[in-house]
């Protein structure tokens, strides 16, 4: 029975695709799940694997052709193969009879997320791991997932290293249950696959002509398969290493005992540069500046703060009373809880808040929803789990997508005063900064009051001068005297 083989659907954004590297050539046996072909475009490479043992009969669309999503590129028998006597086949019998393989995959992603980059591996092959251990974790631009081990076994091959591009589904491992880690050493030992079996015809001529074997070839493919990427890579590095060997003694005499380190961009910090820049360019952000006294916050804090922790088993915080007042200065000023959506306004009738956290990985800005029906214990729950989860790297995507109005607390850091960017799609964000002592005129008289500066930057293309200002003063209002809040007035 003939079965064609097709191009895979491509995303919505990606019109049309390139063949890479056929892994099989005409006449050429193949087993279930081996990589046929690699179907490259502009942001990943795609891998189409075979659905059953067969023989490849044609190949329609060769390396270097343009084709589109489901076209038909070549076709194959079905039929069991069956795989000549090599040195490679006995130990995978020792393997297979000892455990099974399990594929370690990506998580499925999130509609709105095309790919992901492998993170970090927290194990390396040949390491002993046990059900529900983190094996990796993958990042997205929003958050970290983790794949954890199915079961107990030992970590066979690592596919995909820490930095590589992968999508939804996609295998970057395999985990031996159930094995040890003694017989896992022993049968990796024992494999040896001659560049044959690992890289396809028109690459093995490519590896000819760059002077290499495939020995100088670490492969990124399916069971180690050696792509034209890889042996382009390879000549690349092998080129670099005789200029870079020569010029390592005159650069450390020149460096002396000074050091630098070069490290890629995370995907988080990509796409924040990527965001901040967009909004810098594409709105008219300007901001507006004021000032709080903070002593009748501080005075109601100081009054209430152990009871308040008794009755609620949580702090009173500042971020309370911030939230609270901000929730209520948006119910006033709509325009500000509003967002631009190509030429139309959209007005938001509920009041979700993006509270700015500082991660190890970066500044995030998860979701406290709903901010009009929760109370001052269930906002400060509410901001400690969020801060919680940033630091570890839990947050989901859900408490990451949304929010109406942005508040970042530069003032925990020590800032006295700032301009923050606004966070899109929103048109506005409440800069908080640090409490300090400073002499005030209060009915003619010098006091020292703890005093802070408030930072609002809008997109003046939906706010106005006057809205932006009576928002940013009925904050003020509200807490210099925060019974307001209370009484709703």
């Amino acid at each position: 029975m003939t079965t064609e083989i097709k191009v895979p659907v491509l995303p919505e954004s990606v019109a049309d695709a390139t063949v890479a590297t056929w892994h099989v050539q005409v006449g050429e046996k193949f087993t279930r799940d081996q990589v046929l072909v690699d179907i490259e475009t502009d942001k990943v490479v795609l891998e189409v694997p075979a659905t059953c043992d067969g023989v490849l009969t044609d190949i329609s669309q060769i390396e270097g052709a343009t084709v589109l999503g489901d076209q038909v590129i070549g076709a194959f028998s079905e039929g069991s193969a069956e795989v000549s006597s090599t040195p490679a086949a006995a130990p995978t019998a020792v393997a297979s009879s000892a455990s099974k393989v399990i594929d370690i995959v990506v998580p499925v992603l999130p509609e709105s997320v095309a790919d992901a980059t492998v993170a970090s591996w927290h194990v390396a092959e040949g390491d002993t791991v046990s059900v529900d251990q983190n094996l990796v974790d993958i990042e997205t631009d929003k958050v970290v997932l983790e794949v954890v081990a199915q079961d107990s076994g030992v970590i066979g091959k690592i596919i995909h290293v820490e930095g590589d591009t992968v999508l939804g589904a996609q295998k970057i491992g395999e985990l031996n249950a159930g094995a040890t880690a003694n017989a896992t050493a022993t049968a990796t030992s024992e494999e040896a696959v001659s560049s044959d079996e690992l890289a396809s015809p028109s690459v093995r001529r490519l590896m000819t002509e760059k002077g290499l074997s495939a020995g100088d070839v670490k492969g990124s493919g399916k069971g180690g398969r050696i792509s034209r990427e890889d042996v382009e890579a390879a000549a690349n590095k092998s080129k670099a290493a005789a200029p870079v060997a020569k010029s390592a003694a005159p650069a450390v005499q020149d460096l002396g005992e000074r050091t630098q380190k070069r490290v890629p961009m995370t995907r988080l910090r990509k796409t924040i540069a990527t965001r901040l820049l967009e909004a810098k360019n594409s709105t008219a952000m300007l901001t507006t500046f004021n000032e709080v006294n903070m002593k009748p916050i501080m005075d109601l804090r100081k009054q209430y703060k152990d009871l308040f922790e008794k009755t609620h088993d949580t702090r009173l915080g500042f971020m309370s009373f911030y939230v609270k007042a901000v929730t209520e200065a948006l119910k006033r000023f709509p325009a500000v809880n509003a967002s631009i959506d190509g030429d139309d306004i959209v007005y938001h009738n509920f009041f979700d808040i993006s509270i700015a956290v500082s991660t190890p990985r970066g500044l995030v800005t998860p979701v406290l929803r709903d901010t009009d029906q929760l109370g001052m214990a269930a906002i400060e729950n509410g901001i400690r789990a969020l801060a919680i989860k940033g630091r570890d790297g839990k947050l989901s995507l859900a408490e990451m997508t949304g929010g109406n109005f942005t508040i970042t607390n530069g003032g925990v850091f020590g800032s006295l005063l700032s301009t923050p960017i606004l966070n899109l799609p929103q048109a506005a964000i409440l800069g908080m900064h640090k409490i300090q002592d400073r002499p005030m005129a209060v009915d003619g008289k010098v006091e020292i009051l703890p005093m802070m500066y408030l930072a609002l930057s809008y997109d003046h293309r939906l706010i106005d001068g006057k809205e932006s200002v009576g928002f940013l003063v009925t904050i003020k209002e509200l807490l210099e005297d925060p019974t307001r809040l209370l009484l709703d007035v």
